[in-house]
């Protein structure tokens, strides 16, 4: 059996809200908990718009990587209440996770930009949307490119903001609100109040000005 020990009600709560939105966007998705020596549990999951979402609380794990259905997670976090549940097991992880360093923060960007650029998108999205949603290469283009002090420009395609917005990681209204733009050489990373979005890094042409 899997041990998740939390005892900070608040990292509790975290984590509950966390896999509450991943259910709410897919109630057959898988979440990837991964404990580390410092004493806190990072959680991994996939989103509609192929981005991965992330969170970490204070905690331990044991074993410390463990993939389970987002839903029997909700329910042990909801339901048991307890500092330690069984997070369940049987969920299969499906694609690589981003490197733990080498990261470099390109710059922070107004949580409210970011918010108005979604809003556009969004109408766009509904405007082109087919039977299986908005076209990929909608989702694809560069929204806003970010430069940093080295490096080359980090482009953030559209669907990392609709999957920034789908978890509600970014706080609603909340006066200077920042959003984190980091990057290696193959991965972007956009760190807000409530989250994380990440997603390998494309080139595509700009979109919205």
């Amino acid at each position: 059996m899997s041990a998740l020990h939390i005892a900070d009600p608040d990292g509790r709560g975290d984590l509950g809200t966390f896999v509450g939105r991943v259910v709410r966007l897919d109630q057959t998705a898988v979440v990837r908990l991964l404990g580390s020596a410092s004493g806190r549990v990072t959680a991994w999951a996939s989103t509609p718009f192929d981005v991965l979402a992330t969170r970490s609380v204070p905690g331990t794990l044991e074993p410390t990587d463990v993939t389970t259905f987002a839903a029997a997670l909700l329910s042990a976090l909801s339901v048991d209440r307890a500092d330690t549940v069984d997070p369940g097991s049987g969920g299969l992880w499906q694609g690589l996770l981003p490197p733990a360093g080498g990261w470099a923060v390109a710059d922070t960007v107004p949580a409210a930009e970011l918010e108005s650029l979604t809003e556009r998108g969004l109408a766009l999205a509904r405007e082109h949307a087919g039977p299986l949603g908005p076209p990929a290469s909608l989702l694809d283009q560069t929204v806003l490119t970010v430069t940093g002090a080295a490096g080359p420009p980090v482009r953030i395609p559209m669907r990392c903001l609709f999957a920034l917005s789908g978890m509600g990681f970014v706080g609603a209204g909340e006066p200077g609100e920042t959003v984190r733009v980091s990057a290696t050489s193959s991965w972007l990373r956009l760190d807000a109040r409530y989250g994380a979005v990440v997603r390998r890094r494309i080139t595509a042409l700009p979109l919205l000005a």
